[in-house]
Parts: structure tokens; sequence; C-alpha cells
């Protein structure tokens, strides 16, 4: 089974708006992924979890899948993790969400 994975280091904190962005957007693909911060590890597509890491500002985070669409999945996690964690930056992560969308619809 394909797999793949990615590391960001986040601009700012992982709070509720950008968690919930990113669990939106995971949940769109069929492949299992995981958001890995200070060693501790969730389910991207639970908010809970994700909320549950407490990453913040200049913390390391790694995005891992497996699955047919891993690669797609790690990318697009990766890109919203970029953006909704920018100061005000959560418009331009709901705008990668739905490009995510058109992408899966298109497939």
């Amino acid at each position: 089974m394909p797999a793949s994975s990615e590391s960001i280091t986040l601009s700012g904190d992982l709070h509720a708006r950008p968690a919930g962005a990113l669990a939106v957007a995971a949940g769109r693909f069929a492949s299992a992924v995981w958001v890995t911060a200070g060693g501790n590890t969730a389910d991207a597509k639970s908010v809970l979890g994700v909320m549950g890491l407490g990453a913040t500002s200049g913390q390391h985070v790694t995005v891992a899948a497996t699955g047919l669409d891993a690669r797609e999945a790690v990318a697009a996690l990766i890109a919203i993790l970029g953006e909704a964690t920018k100061v005000g930056g959560l418009l331009h992560a709901s705008i990668a969400a739905e490009h995510v969308g058109t992408a899966l619809s298109r497939a």
C-alpha cells in the first residue's frame, strides 16, 4: 500500500479553526492520515485529536498517510497547515480545502 509523509514548521498555533479545516480536508481522502507533533500522534480526520496535540507556533509537525491517495492527502494537509496557522490564514485554508474537494471530484 502506498505511503507518504512530509513535515512542516508551524507559523502559528494549531487551534480549533485550523484543526477543523485540516480534519475536513483529511476526511475527503480514502487514505488513513495522521498528524504528529511533540511525539504525539493523532488521526488527522479527528478535530479533537488534532487539537489535542496542542501544536504551537514554531513546532515541527509531520503529516503521514497510507493508502491509494496518500501522496495527495499529505500534500493537501501540509498546504493547509502552512496557510491555516498563519495569522488570518483560515480563509486561505478554506480555499485550499475546496481545491482538494474539486480535485477529488475530478479524479
